[in-house]
């Protein structure tokens, strides 16, 4: 959970590994108070059906199949999303 001090929302972290090694992930940032479709996920990567990223309801095919700098770009990615939702709240 984020806290509401820092703008709320859910983080999943789902991950399956295989003798160390991981076959498949779903990674995401849910607050339905900075957007309310796709059930409320903001940002989102998984590999289920091929390697992609989820943003404010798109979709799009991601060039990397590394789950270590998939990880890194989610982490920064939702931490910008808070920034950028938080500043706009303290107007």
């Amino acid at each position: 959970m984020v806290s509401r001090k820092r703008g709320n929302g859910t983080l999943r972290y789902e991950v399956w590994q295989d003798n160390g090694v991981v076959t498949r992930y779903n990674l995401a940032y849910i607050n339905h108070l900075i957007f309310a479709g796709d059930n409320g996920r903001v940002i989102g990567y998984d590999n289920r059906h091929g390697y992609h990223r989820h943003f404010k309801g798109t979709m799009e095919q991601v060039d990397t199949t590394s789950f270590e700098e998939i990880e890194q770009r989610f982490e920064q990615e939702w931490s910008a999303v808070l920034e950028e939702y938080n500043a706009k709240r303290n107007r």
